[in-house]
């Protein structure tokens, strides 16, 4: 364990996770805001156990540490749960069940999401799964960098749809078509200059390649992303606060039923460069 100041940090697993525990006051006068967002962009996921931060702490902790980006409309909190009745958008959330990266319809995606639990159903169920594409693309053969270099990728929300609706209405396909295409690149190369692998459910077909080695690759690199080296599990208490680089990092809720009662509140961060 290593202590800075009034910050005590334990990494996790060697390639991803870090635990953070301090007190709210020194969390929220933002001083280490930079020595947390260094350890987010080297780990890809900060933890930290069981702060208990109140609507207007959560917001105000997310603010310490970038722009902040509120929800489409307008509101600064977001409810995650499967259960209609208290998310109307709770049959969308559906595809977070798979690996993904949020934003990958939009030219600059979130910086990170803050997701705090405050409500928790089956403690079996409703895990949340990350894995570092970071570390996935540092540790690819040399053949392989080479053979995945310049490659684009067409991403498409509505691909989503299948993973969870494998026979979707066609007005429930247009819905999701509407959200639109983005054409990305395979290896992101960052502004710092280090490279991560751009997957997930809405990644279609790589442009340009057979269908079937399109499919086979993008299945086989997200094989890699997500074993065991390269992942993080994380099971919640009540009041745990976790932090994702969503810029450098995968995601995906492990399965729960939507009436548990399982309720996790989420604050983002605008993006900071687009994908190139």
């Amino acid at each position: 364990m290593t202590t800075t100041t009034a910050l005590q940090t334990r990494d996790i697993k060697p390639r991803i996770g870090t635990e953070i525990r301090s007190d709210k006051a020194t969390l929220l006068s933002g001083e280490h805001a930079g020595r947390i967002r260094e350890l987010l962009e080297q780990r890809g996921v900060l933890v930290f156990p069981q702060i208990g931060f109140t609507d207007d702490e959560q917001i105000a902790f997310t603010e310490t540490l970038g722009t902040f980006a509120p929800e489409h409309q307008g509101e600064k909190l977001y409810k995650v749960s499967l259960d209609t009745e208290v998310n109307k958008q709770a049959d969308y959330l559906k595809g977070s069940l798979y690996w993904h990266i949020d934003g990958t319809m939009n030219e600059v995606p979130i910086l990170a999401s803050l997701l705090q639990s405050v409500a928790l159903g089956n403690p079996e169920e409703g895990d949340t799964e990350f894995c570092n594409t970071y570390a996935a693309y540092d540790d690819l053969s040399d053949e392989d960098k080479a053979d995945i270099d310049g490659l684009r990728v067409m991403h498409s929300a509505w691909n989503t749809l299948f993973y969870y609706d494998p026979e979707p209405s066609a007005k429930t396909l247009r819905r999701m078509m509407a959200i639109g295409d983005r054409e990305l690149p395979l290896v992101w190369t960052h502004q710092s200059g280090r490279k991560s692998l751009v997957l997930g459910a809405t990644a279609r077909h790589i442009v340009d390649v057979d269908f079937r080695k399109s499919a086979e690759l993008l299945v086989r690199l997200r094989d890699w992303a997500t074993q065991s080296d390269f992942t993080y599990r994380h099971k919640w208490t009540v009041g745990d606060l976790v932090i994702w680089d969503n810029t450098g990092t995968m995601h995906r809720a492990t399965p729960y039923d939507p009436t548990s009662g399982r309720l996790l509140q989420r604050t983002k961060l605008e993006g900071e460069e687009p994908f190139a």
